[in-house]
């Protein structure tokens, strides 16, 4: 029986930690008309089990069209030669992390911590603006460049009947020099989340908060955490 959760209709958590395995950081998949937009694709080990869940939420993976890596961290990015050869989807990350995916730097995409390798890939659309959005069959899919954790990191959001989805993956860090993280970009790129007055938050690792006090409350927190560095 496969694993997942609704968001709002339409949007999915198909993977994470408790949905797919334990590597994985949370995989969510958006159905934008016929077309399907995948939201990272976890660390490689359970693209059966992402593709079983899926089935189990009515989505057919075939459907995938667009795959956007939120960061180039294997949790998160593992799956996603199979998800490109298999669905023929176009892959998308920022192209201060594009890099790091195409060679599978065993440090800049975390491979190391995970004991595992990255296969090398191609990243079909680079985003390289602060706000870009992506059009799938009618709907808009806005992707944010959000660096700190990584140089490009980015968050994702849409808006789907009244409420803002906000696909805020790893904010809460963690920050390593392996990473090029930076501590001051994080701080403005938390500040550019909170503009956004998300009513639903759909973390990489610790789930989905809503509504929009807790969202907010869940970002602020962090920034508090972090106030010291």
């Amino acid at each position: 029986m496969g694993e997942y959760e609704q968001v709002v209709p339409g949007v999915f958590q198909v993977g994470g930690s408790d949905y797919s395995d334990p590597a994985d950081a949370a995989v969510y998949v958006v159905a934008c008309g016929e077309e399907l937009v995948m939201v990272d694709c976890g660390a490689g080990r359970s693209t059966a089990v992402l593709v079983e869940n899926m089935e189990e939420a009515g989505l057919d993976p075939a459907r995938i069209t667009t795959l956007i890596l939120t960061h180039c961290h294997v949790d998160h990015i593992g799956s996603v030669e199979y998800f490109r050869n298999t669905c023929h989807c176009t892959v998308i990350s920022h192209d201060l992390d594009a890099d790091a995916i195409e060679t599978g730097d065993p440090s800049l995409t975390a491979a190391r911590w995970y004991n595992t390798k990255l296969p090398r890939t191609t990243v079909d659309r680079r985003l390289t603006g602060e706000h870009e959005t992506v059009a799938c069959s009618g709907d808009l899919v806005h992707c944010i460049h959000t660096p700190g954790h990584t140089p490009g990191s980015i968050a994702v959001y849409l808006d789907r009947q009244g409420s803002r989805v906000l696909f805020g993956q790893d904010i809460h860090g963690p920050f390593s020099r392996e990473f090029r993280s930076d501590i001051g970009q994080w701080r403005t790129s938390m500040h550019k989340l909170l503009d956004l007055g998300a009513d639903i938050l759909c973390e990489g690792h610790f789930g989905i908060f809503k509504p929009a006090q807790r969202v907010e409350r869940y970002i602020r927190g962090y920034l508090d955490q972090y106030a010291g560095q």
